[in-house]
């Protein structure tokens, strides 16, 4: 595969896959889209013809028997993440899922065995840890300029209205979508595990105020990691009118920084006890993004594509994936219950 093109199929036509499609088609010297499935002919035909001679299929397993790719990317609804990425496997293709990996720790597994069973790779699209701002904290804490950590904090404050959740009859329901912190907030709870550690126990709440659906559209979670800090994380799908926020703090001994936009798409705050010539461009690394989806999946496919070439890949695998799928089940076993959940 190193000097080839590498082939990609694509499944699920639905809000996300554009974002997968402009993406590879930004890598069109280094990538194709082979191949689309839609269980809707007409989004798979439309997806098709953003392409150049993508086939369009309606059966899933039929494209996989067709093959012609290298890769297929998964953007169906949450709860079918892990089942299509096993048959990719099972096809001999490597995978790319977009998040979450999965709603359930139990199927996630599945899919990792498989994929490592069958040496074929397996990543998750938890693009926002490209964003520059994200790039730039992760940075300054691989650095030490944080110190000992004390507290972490993730708000995502958007708007979902009910024309949304009943635009997909899976969205808002507790077996394919699994809610606003499995769907929406996914990523921040991601940032959270990945900025501070291993979570050692979780309190939660949640619940369903103001859409008609079965999983919750607003909660806040309180952890505690294993260092000791402390984060929390509030999320609502009912702001009016428009998003709001979608931001996380950081919080050491020796600094203090703050992501905020509606995205993470500027630096708030970026205090620290000594300052370095690199503090300057920080401070103007924010950026107007077109959606809350932020600009990371191009960058996150050139990773893909130079992982499958044998190249250098730093993106979130499967395992990683695998991490923020178990803290949010653990914030939901805590909501239901109403008692401390320990990992």
């Amino acid at each position: 595969m190193r000097e080839k093109r590498i082939g990609f199929a694509l499944v699920g036509c639905g809000r996300i896959s554009r974002f997968h499609v402009e993406a590879l088609r930004s890598a069109e010297q280094e990538a194709t889209i082979a191949a689309v499935c839609d269980i809707v002919p007409e989004r798979a035909r439309a997806t098709a013809g953003m392409t150049e001679g993508a086939r369009a299929y309606t059966d899933y397993e039929a494209m996989l028997r067709d093959g012609g790719f290298d890769c297929v990317s998964i953007c169906t609804p949450s709860g079918l993440h892990p089942r299509h990425g096993i048959l990719a496997a099972e096809h001999g293709f490597h995978v790319l899922t977009e998040k979450p990996a999965g709603i359930d720790v139990l199927s996630v597994d599945r899919m990792i065995e498989t994929c490592s069973r069958l040496r074929r790779r397996l990543f998750v699209m938890l693009q926002n840890r490209l964003n520059p701002t994200v790039l730039l904290m992760r940075q300054a804490l691989e650095d030490g300029r944080f110190g000992r950590l004390f507290m972490g904090q993730a708000n995502v404050f958007w708007t979902r209205p009910q024309a949304y959740y009943d635009e997909a009859p899976w969205r808002g329901t507790l077996e394919m979508d699994g809610g606003a912190f499995m769907n929406q907030a996914c990523h921040y709870v991601d940032l959270m595990q990945w900025m501070m550690g291993d979570p050692e126990q979780v309190t939660a709440i949640t619940g369903t105020l103001g859409r008609n659906i079965e999983a919750e559209d607003t909660g806040s979670a309180v952890i505690r990691f294993r260092s000791g800090a402390i984060g929390s994380i509030n999320v609502t799908m009912l702001v009016h009118p428009a998003n709001l926020e979608g931001s996380f703090t950081l919080m050491g001994e020796t600094g203090t920084a703050r992501l905020g936009g509606v995205a993470l798409n500027t630096i708030a705050d970026w205090k620290f006890d000594r300052e370095l010539p690199s503090d300057m461009p920080a401070a103007s690394a924010g950026y107007a993004p077109p959606t809350v989806y932020g600009h990371g999946h191009a960058g996150f496919y050139r990773q893909v594509i130079a992982g499958l070439r044998g190249g250098d890949c730093t993106i979130p695998d499967g395992l990683e994936g695998r991490r923020s799928v178990r803290l949010i089940l653990a914030i939901y076993e805590s909501a239901r219950t109403g008692m401390t959940v320990r990992l």
